[in-house]
């Protein structure tokens, strides 16, 4: 099962090693991690998906990381209707003939352009992973040449009930 973890956190040295130290002790694979600011001053929020095995492995990982120092507030979103993204650029080999229809693949993914050269593209798409998948499959026959891709950010839709565990309150 995958889960999807947020994370706000003091935005200070050596948080973002502890957070992925405790999830490498205890052999979580983390499949992508993503960290930025919030919208409050010194304060980061992290993002991390991970594969688990059942919910219970899920809970146990949320309990330990609010037993970390600078973390403020943990919460699974795993179950509940989130908001979730993700950025990937693409160098796409591309020839006069190819060009074209590399353009066609890139208006319905809603992809775009961000640099042309005579014998290649870079193309940055966003959206949830699957869709970015679906992209990528498409453009392996033309031949990508790099890649690099963000992992998911998430939060929870609108004004719903977080299943938060709060370890301080941030005023």
């Amino acid at each position: 099962m995958k889960g999807v973890i947020t994370i706000t956190v003091m935005n200070r040295p050596g948080v973002l090693n502890r957070i992925t130290n405790l999830f490498s002790k205890r052999n979580y694979n983390i499949e992508s991690i993503t960290v930025g600011h919030s919208e409050q001053e010194g304060i980061s929020r992290m993002t991390v998906v991970v594969q688990v095995e059942n919910e219970l492995l899920l809970e146990q990982i949320t309990k330990q990381l609010n037993k970390q120092i600078d973390v403020l507030k943990v919460n699974d979103i795993s179950n509940q209707s989130i908001v979730a993204r993700e950025l990937a650029l693409i160098k796409v080999m591309v020839s006069p003939q190819t060009r074209s229809e590399i353009y066609s693949l890139i208006e319905p993914f809603r992809a775009s352009v961000i640099d042309v050269s005579k014998d290649s593209l870079v193309i940055q798409i966003t959206g949830e992973s699957d869709k970015i998948e679906a992209f990528i499959e498409l453009l392996k026959p033309y031949g990508i040449k790099e890649m690099a891709r963000t992992g998911t950010t998430a939060f929870l839709r609108g004004t719903q009930k977080s299943q938060t565990s709060n370890k301080f309150s941030i005023v």
